[in-house]
């Protein structure tokens, strides 16, 4: 089930209305209503994959009783935690990936190695479960949090459907606390919570798919394009991933917050960085700060010299692109950005003022970057690569005019809304509640209409993959 789907908004409508006629004192049941609803919202992909994280959420629940309450082997059941939880993600993410490499490997050298592959299907979410259960069992070791004596509570942290599959990756310290007491509703939440969730839709639907429509075919036979088409394609796949992922997290952030949770903020617009050290405290901002907490900082952070801080920087963007998917490109993306980051750290490029021309250099800097993120393959990334150097660029962009002007118009209305965002200093989490009621109903009634208009099938979020 995805959120752009009228199977979700039924769902959605009926789970809604039980929720709330359930009386807030009853908060256990509200609970217990969410975790069905989550593995009814899960399981429509595959029922199946439904063990996976039962035996994650079991799991977890006992170890981190098991690191809490032992003096002796907190270590030993940390360790059992993470060599599961990390375990599973490598079997069906990274199994295939692994064997067809270690075989490449062997190639280069003249050794033909015949070793099968497994037909696994990645479940959706994995990546992004696995790091929420993780990261309770880590935090718990510290010293840093109490587990949860309540199964059903923990179980609805671990599976809670707005941000199942893609994320927020939520911290139990947050999330936890919030599924133990009563949830509460007021007419300023509701207003924020709807209109951060039709912004998500507007973002996807009327942006996201139209430019995906418009750049799929020349990503996926670059060989065919000329390089006006590339270049363009490039940095309207910037827009794309950005709208699409951003509206899934407010899609997200809007539904758990009219069901009277808060999450966390995931993106704060993050095209308008003026360092590329910027730009990872704006995206996915779950994701780096999962990394920088349980993996950068474990590894010494700064902490240990400037060479050792280079060396952890990009080991961390390396794994974290790593994390992204199993394909080597994923890895490249990732070690460029650990590069790029240590590079200003020993430069000190980290300007603290807004100006165009930074601006205009991390945006470029950061789409040709995406390149290998989008690209089907290292040779397709190399091929666009070539394309954009050699040029020329006296062919203009050959194709759909109409879609192009459709992305245009959608790109217009959602940057201008950025920029109005940025210039004012207005988070979206709370902008709803800052209209009056009439500007309210008309300007959500405006981006409606044009979602209905845009919308022609429920498409996945690129997300969706990770």
């Amino acid at each position: 089930m995805i959120f752009n789907s009228i199977a979700f908004l039924i769902f959605f409508v009926i789970v809604f209305t039980i929720y709330w006629l359930t009386p807030k004192k009853y908060y256990t049941w509200q609970n217990i209503l969410l975790l069905i609803a989550s593995y009814v919202f899960y399981g429509w992909w595959d029922w199946r994959f439904l063990f996976l994280i039962a035996f994650s959420t079991v799991l977890d629940y006992v170890v981190g009783r098991q690191i809490y309450n032992s003096v002796s082997k907190k270590k030993l059941f940390l360790v059992i935690s993470l060599i599961s939880n990390l375990g599973l993600l490598c079997v069906f993410k990274y199994f295939n990936f692994f064997i067809e490499s270690w075989v490449n490997l062997w190639s280069l050298f003249g050794f033909k190695i015949s070793i099968s592959t497994l037909n696994i299907i990645l479940p959706v979410g994995i990546s992004f479960y696995t790091f929420q259960t993780m990261s309770y069992s880590i935090d718990i070791y510290r010293g840093e949090l109490k587990p949860s004596n309540r199964f059903i509570e923990f179980a609805t942290f671990v599976s809670f459907f707005p941000q199942l599959v893609a994320g927020p990756i939520e911290r139990a310290s947050n999330l936890l606390p919030q599924l133990g007491r009563e949830r509460t509703m007021s007419l300023n939440r509701f207003k924020d919570g709807v209109f951060q969730i039709i912004i998500g839709f507007f973002r996807k639907v009327v942006v996201a798919d139209a430019i995906g429509s418009l750049i799929d075919g020349i990503y996926n036979t670059p060989e065919i394009h000329n390089a006006s088409s590339i270049v363009m394609a490039i940095v309207l796949y910037s827009f794309q991933i950005y709208f699409d992922f951003s509206g899934y997290s407010d899609i997200a952030i809007g539904t758990a917050k009219i069901l009277g949770f808060d999450f966390k903020r995931n993106f704060n617009l993050p095209y308008f960085s003026v360092s590329i050290t910027e730009f990872w405290r704006r995206w996915h901002m779950s994701l780096s700060t999962w990394l920088r907490d349980y993996l950068y900082i474990p590894l010494g952070g700064n902490k240990k010299g400037i060479k050792i801080q280079y060396r952890n920087l990009f080991i961390t963007m390396l794994l974290g692109g790593l994390w992204h998917g199993s394909s080597w490109n994923f890895v490249i993306w990732g070690a460029i950005h650990g590069i790029v980051l240590s590079l200003e750290k020993r430069f000190a490029f980290i300007p603290k003022k807004y100006s165009i021309p930074k601006n205009f250099f991390i945006f470029s800097l950061v789409s040709l970057i995406w390149v290998f993120f989008r690209a089907l393959s290292f040779d397709d990334s190399m091929l666009i690569f070539s394309k954009v150097i050699k040029g020329p660029y006296l062919t203009p962009y050959v194709g759909n005019i109409s879609n192009l002007a459709r992305v245009l118009y959608g790109l217009i209305i959602a940057l201008s809304f950025d920029a109005y965002m940025f210039k004012k200093d207005i988070i979206l989490e709370e902008f709803g509640a800052k209209l009056t009621k009439t500007s309210f109903v008309l300007i959500s009634t405006f981006i409606l209409i044009n979602i209905v208009l845009f919308f022609s099938s429920a498409s996945n979020f690129i997300y969706f993959q990770f």
